[in-house]
């Protein structure tokens, strides 16, 4: 089945004429790749404001947003009193390069959330707190060699822009441009859910791999939710080798519970990597761990980590009040319910659609994707459907049309947030009938 993916001829002529000046004067006309339509076609939106579930474009078009900036929004956009903390912390003075009252109370926070942390490293990206965590890691145990796994994406570090081989552990290869092979040689890449294929590099290699890095809820190429054996296979490896087991909880972290998915599968790793929702909307990321490892860390150990802006009192106030709110409002019970009647609701929408249009809906707490020309639930990379993007560039648009904004990829996940309600969810599900009635029409 061949399908087009441009859209309707344009309704947003101003947003059109913003992001022909954007193209002029940044690469893409983007700050962040997938944002440029390249996997649905079609001109990005350019956004003018936002609030609780909606952003409107410089058009003046309201959308139903489940993109909640990839993840961070758990509260909705300017939520009122993440509005107010931030203000009155602006007040105080944005950035001081010194210890600050909020990143101590943020810091308390985390640890007494996550299981088997006790102390948290700030910065002001996931990408940066993979980058530290993982030095840390090399610092601590005296070893290089690092395992991650084909489909789990821990941010534009040279040596993780690697790819996998055909179902076996492999050197890593570069998939960008600029990454020397030396860097990448010494990453080792598996397939998620092969158990085998991890015994045997650890086998093989054990003695030099200096951690084991994971998304413990793969959410970045598809939702592609890990059997609880495997992940704690990996534990096991771990502790059997030496090596240290960390978990890249920048978008699971807080989303799907304070403890994260370490909590839910009981599986405590060495170290733990946050971002998104503890930086409530601000640019945020950390790392944690147990005190006799975080030492290790300048000033305290040999282990060199800086950063100007970490720990700056705006965007601690913003994660510290949106982990309080979420706490006092009852709101990852709230989100679970919502989730579940996500699942139910466009799970049904899914089940009615043409026998060529098969599709699954994967969901874990207040995270949901739609797997397309499948009936499971695909656990690894190589089981993704590569002709999906055909499907969801018409689904896409059709939804926009509509006024209902998911993420420009076939691979990316939608968000709920506190400020979504069931008839949200209603209004989405009624949308995708008639985005899949589209897709059917458009079918040769």
């Amino acid at each position: 089945m061949k399908l087009g993916t441009k859209s309707a001829p344009s309704k947003r002529p101003h947003g059109d004429a913003w992001f022909a000046r954007a193209q002029k004067v940044t690469p893409g006309g983007v700050n962040s790749p997938v944002r440029a339509f390249g996997g649905v076609g079609g001109t990005p939106i350019v956004i003018r404001s936002a609030s609780g579930a909606i952003v409107v474009d410089v058009d003046g078009r309201e959308y139903l947003d489940f993109v909640g900036s990839w993840g961070p929004l758990i509260l909705g956009h300017a939520h009122p009193k993440v509005l107010a903390a931030v203000e009155a912390a602006c007040r105080r003075g944005t950035s001081y390069g010194a210890p600050c009252t909020p990143e101590i109370e943020l810091a308390e926070e985390v640890v007494a959330a996550y299981p088997g942390i006790e102390q948290v490293r700030f910065v002001s990206s996931g990408t940066e707190a993979v980058m530290s965590a993982v030095r840390l890691a090399r610092g601590a145990t005296g070893r290089d060699l690092v395992v991650k796994f084909s489909g789990c994406y821990h941010g534009h570090v040279d040596y993780l822009l690697v790819a996998a081989g055909s179902g076996l552990a492999t050197l890593g290869a570069p998939t960008s441009k600029g990454v020397p092979a030396v860097l990448a040689a010494l990453t080792r890449v598996l397939p998620l859910d092969d158990t085998a294929a991890a015994e045997r590099l650890f086998a093989e290699e054990g003695t030099k791999i200096a951690a084991v890095i994971i998304e413990p809820v793969p959410a970045n190429n598809g939702l592609l939710l890990q059997r609880p054996e495997f992940l704690q296979t990996l534990r096991t490896l771990c502790d059997k080798h030496g090596a240290l087991l960390i978990f890249d909880e920048v978008i699971s972290g807080f989303r799907i519970g304070p403890g994260g998915a370490a909590a839910h599968y009981k599986i405590k790793p060495d170290l733990a990597i946050f971002g998104k929702v503890i930086g409530g909307g601000m640019p945020v990321g950390a790392f944690a761990g147990k005190r006799a490892l975080m030492r290790n860390l300048a000033p305290e150990g040999g282990v060199y980590q800086a950063g100007t802006l970490s720990g700056n009192p705006v965007a601690m106030t913003a994660g510290l009040t949106t982990l309080r709110t979420l706490q006092k409002d009852d709101g990852w019970r709230r989100l679970e319910a919502l989730g579940a009647y996500l699942e139910q609701t466009v799970g049904a929408v899914l089940a009615e659609s043409p026998a060529q249009l098969k599709a699954r809906l994967c969901r874990f707490g207040s995270m949901f994707w739609i797997a397309w020309h499948t009936e499971t639930a695909p656990r690894s990379a190589e089981a993704l459907e590569p002709h999906a993007a055909e499907v969801y560039g018409v689904v896409f648009h059709s939804l926009l049309e509509q006024g209902v904004a998911l993420a420009p990829s076939a691979f990316e996940i939608g968000f709920l947030s506190l400020a979504h309600t069931k008839r949200d969810v209603e209004r989405l599900a009624e949308a995708l009938r008639s985005a899949l009635f589209a897709v059917s029409t458009s079918t040769p």
